[in-house]
This record gives structure tokens, sequence and C-alpha cells, in this order.
């Protein structure tokens, strides 16, 4: 039986670049899908499981870096970066935020097909990614679907629990300081973490702990910070 060729998704505000690039991978024999928006992408991401992603830089809604350290969150499809920006710094912040290749524009086919040719042969044959779930003890975290369960029954998160959470299981058994937790939810927010992740941390225990008085998965480091345990 005969597989499905590579699926391909393109995440660019621009039409006309997104045509030309489904027309220089379709030529290659890609299944090809396409997203305006970063949160059309993630969106479109969870649903077909793209076996690479192609990304713009400069997208109306959020920054091409922060789509790229979600999409880290839950999928190593590989990622490869189209931006007219040059900056080996910005390079440097793509591939530290998970980016595995950076194509500047203007670009040729060929040169798209080629690069995106070497992330497919250099990626896990596990293109399915069943490691977006995240499964401890009870509690089930689908990072890709943004869906929670708790014993078996759905568990509704606001957008700033469902960040902290996120940031919780995708650093499993380690130490996060205030700071970092800060960062990752909040980004660049002004406020006391303290009292911003005590108010959250109590929220999301009610909602995932059995006993939130003497949570299993969410503890306290004293004067550090959380750690979500997946033991125990």
């Amino acid at each position: 039986m005969v597989g499905l060729p590579p699926g391909i998704l393109v995440i660019d505000d621009e039409p006309q670049l997104r045509r030309a690039v489904r027309h220089a991978l379709e030529a290659e024999g890609y299944r090809v899908s396409e997203a305006a928006t970063a949160r059309e992408g993630l969106d479109v991401a969870a649903a077909t499981r793209p076996d690479a992603i192609v990304l713009d830089l400069g997208l109306p809604d959020t920054d091409g870096i922060d789509v790229c350290r979600d999409l880290r969150g839950w999928t190593q499809a590989p990622i490869l970066v189209l931006s007219a920006r040059h900056e080996d710094d910005q390079k440097v912040a793509l591939l530290d935020a998970g980016a595995d290749d950076y194509v500047t524009k203007p670009f040729s086919p060929d040169e798209l097909r080629a690069r995106l040719r070497a992330l497919l042969r250099r990626a896990p044959a596990t293109a399915s990614d069943a490691s977006s779930q995240v499964r401890c003890g009870t509690l089930v975290v689908d990072l890709a679907r943004r869906t929670v369960t708790r014993a078996g029954a759905s568990v509704h998160l606001t957008p700033t629990e469902w960040e902290l959470l996120r940031a919780f299981v995708t650093n499993p058994d380690r130490t996060l300081t205030h700071q970092q937790l800060f960062k990752a939810v909040w980004g660049n927010a002004f406020g006391d973490a303290q009292q911003y992740l005590r108010v959250y941390v109590g929220q999301l225990r009610r909602k995932i702990e059995d006993d939130p008085v003497r949570p299993r998965y969410i503890k306290t480091e004293p004067a550090v910070g959380y750690r979500f345990e997946t033991a125990g």
C-alpha cells in the first residue's frame, strides 16, 4: 500500500506568497494546507498534524517567534521560516524558539524545496505526534487540541489557566521560578509575579487536583516557584 505524500502547512498572511509556495510544493508532490494568521495556523496544525510547517514571521496577530514556541510545545514537525528579516540576531532567536531552518525573502522555489526535503529526511519517523498528549494519573492534557480531562471529565480552563498549565506540563518535574512562569504566561506584562501566580495556581489546583489543599501535581517551592510532578 502506497502511503500519502508528506503534508505541509503554509502559514502566511500574503495570499500571493501562499499561492507561490503552494505551487512550488505541489510541484514536488506534497499535500499543502494553508493558514493566514497565527491563530488559524495553530488550529490547522492541531487538526491536520502536518509533516512540516512553512512559517512566515510577519503575521498580523502574533509574531512568528511566538508561533514557533507554541508549536514546539506539542509537535516535533520541522519548521521552515520565511522572512524578509536578515539580521543574525533574528535568526538566532528563531532557532532558539524551535525553528529548524530559515529562508530569507526573496527565495527561489528550488531552494525552498531543497531545504524542505532536507528537513523531512532528518525528521523523526513518528510525525503523528502522539506525544502531544500528556498523561499524569487521571489527568490528560492534549497540547495540540488544547483540551484537559480529569478522570474522563472535561475540564474548562480560562486562556490564562491554560497557558499556565501548558508551561507546567511542557517542563515536567522541573522547578520553574516565579519569573520564568510569569514570562511564559504573561509575556512582558508588568506586575507582581508571585501574587499573580498565587491566584492562578490556586484556581488551576481547584480544577485539576483531587485535593487542592494537598496537591498531587502542582507543588510549591517556597520562595522560588512551582514544580509540576508527574510521578507519585
